[in-house]
């Protein structure tokens, strides 16, 4: 018998963000602009890469070395890009050189007053035990957090 097995799950995040559509759009499309945000609290050199080739066709990488001395590769290809509207990629994220998942995900944005509305959909394959929807739905809100704290420094900076 194997241990192989599969938990297919959907989540959606909404969130408000006090800055304009393209000051958001900047924050996902600028590689400088994402490094401040995506990816875990704690950067250090030793652990931390990130790539960014946002376009069609264009891949995102990011590599992460845990607490434990786990690595974790997250692996993305850009599907759908709609500028200052939406994003579609399809990504799959490892433990060392095991596959934990693999997931589609839009991001969309629309004006809302003198901010934007974000709404994440997120559709993911989670393998074998190794991940769970509940575990990539927290990670993804500290995220959208993080992105949030990263807009309001900007709108603080001169």
């Amino acid at each position: 018998m194997s241990d192989r097995s599969t938990e297919h799950a959907t989540f959606a995040i909404e969130r408000e963000y006090p800055a304009a559509p393209a000051r958001v759009w900047r924050a996902w499309a600028d590689a400088e602009e994402k490094r401040r945000w995506f990816g875990p609290p704690e950067k250090h050199e030793h652990e931390h890469e990130h790539e960014l080739d946002f376009r069609v066709g264009g891949r995102e990488r990011l590599v992460v070395r845990a607490a434990d001395g786990a690595r974790y590769t997250f692996e993305s290809r850009f599907q759908d890009i709609v500028e200052g509207q939406r994003i579609v990629h399809t990504y799959e994220m490892h433990r060392d050189q095991t596959r934990i998942s693999v997931s589609v995900a839009t991001i969309e944005l629309v004006p809302a007053g003198a901010g934007t509305r974000l709404t994440l959909t997120e559709q993911g394959v989670f393998l074998d035990g190794h991940d769970t929807n509940a575990a990539r739905e927290h990670g993804t809100r500290e995220l959208l957090d993080a992105l949030a704290t990263a807009l309001a420094a900007a709108a603080q900076a001169p």
